[in-house]
């Protein structure tokens, strides 16, 4: 049976085009244009996040939450940019959808709000690398690992500085939103 997924925060496209290919009614939204052609919103979450959705796989910006940045915490306190981005979380937290995962890297929502329910790595799911996600679930099972691989690379923090390193760093591996779809779509 088909279901109507919100990929909250999504502008690669990789996690609703992996929903999509089993068969379900998936739409990406973000501020950005989509990377790829597909069903995407570009425009605030909030305006799209009532229409009835069954589940909704959110990727909050984790650039004032996560602790890789801890340096920089007292400034963006003072600026107001982390309590914004905690207020930004928690309404996709508290959207009106059944079923919801929220993605982020490890943060300070852990302290703010809950633990997450898992923590996964992209080599559970086929990809030789190294990046704690965290995952606030609700409703929905916890990701099994669908393919362990060796290799335990650190690629994705060590990326020379470009124009496009933060998008690089932020977009789901394929393996993850493989698994997402085909566990969390007929769940």
């Amino acid at each position: 049976m088909a279901v109507r997924v919100l990929i909250a925060c999504e502008y690669s496209g990789r996690v609703r085009d992996a929903f999509i290919a089993l068969g379900h009614d998936a739409m990406s939204c973000d501020l950005l244009p989509t990377d790829v052609p597909g069903p995407h919103y570009q425009g605030d979450v909030f305006d799209v996040i009532n229409d009835d959705w069954d589940l909704m796989v959110a990727h909050p910006p984790c650039t004032h939450l996560a602790v890789s940045g801890a340096r920089h915490f007292a400034k963006k306190r003072e600026s107001g940019e982390q309590q914004a981005a905690i207020e930004f979380f928690m309404k996709l937290a508290n959207a009106p959808i059944k079923r919801k995962a929220i993605e982020n890297p490890i943060c300070i929502m852990s302290t703010i709000w809950r633990k997450p329910n898992q923590i996964i790595q992209p080599w559970q799911y086929g990809h030789g690398e190294t990046k704690s996600t965290c995952l606030w679930l609700e409703e929905l099972p916890l990701l099994v690992p669908t393919d362990i691989v060796e290799g335990r690379e650190d690629r994705i923090h060590k990326m020379p500085p470009s124009s496009d390193r933060w998008k690089l760093r932020s977009t789901t591996y394929p393996g993850i939103a493989k698994a997402m779809a085909s566990q969390w779509g007929c769940s």
